[in-house]
């Protein structure tokens, strides 16, 4: 059986469900991936662990093992800024192709108020299921690092 836990500034994990999903989403993110420390700064900002305007960290997990995670954050704008960005997602290497992804998609989408921006590598093949569930790509993103 495959259960859903949302948590939030109401709804806390303990120090130790915070690090298995720290841990589930550096193994599972592979080369999309950050380090275990932006990871964290991601889920403590929708935890509210310090001034942010928080959002939620969602998983699937059956008896054993999370199958999938997802970071959410709000952005605090609207309109012309969606009001969260999806800043992680990923689903249990073992477990791919069984629609687990196109089901936390689907979580997010229903438990998300407002629009939702995500940022996805063109060679990433999770963008056919984003592009699939109605995420489009009417923007050209540029950064300048500094």
């Amino acid at each position: 059986m495959i259960e859903t836990k949302i948590f939030d500034n109401s709804n806390k994990p303990s120090n130790t469900q915070k690090e298995e999903i720290i841990d589930f989403l550096f193994k599972n993110l592979e080369e999309y991936g950050d380090p275990k420390n932006d990871i964290r700064k991601a889920i403590d900002y929708s935890l509210k662990e310090f001034e942010s305007f928080g959002g939620y960290t969602l998983i699937l997990r059956n008896d054993e093992n999370i199958l999938g995670a997802v970071v959410i954050n709000k952005t605090g704008m609207g309109g012309y800024i969606p009001e969260n960005i999806l800043v992680y997602i990923a689903t249990h290497q073992n477990y791919r192709g069984q629609g687990l992804g196109k089901k936390i998609m689907n979580e997010v989408i229903q438990n998300t108020k407002g629009d939702i921006a995500l940022h996805v590598e063109a060679s990433n093949p999770a963008r056919f299921l984003y592009e699939k569930v109605g995420f489009t790509n009417p923007y050209l993103e540029m950064r300048l690092k500094k």
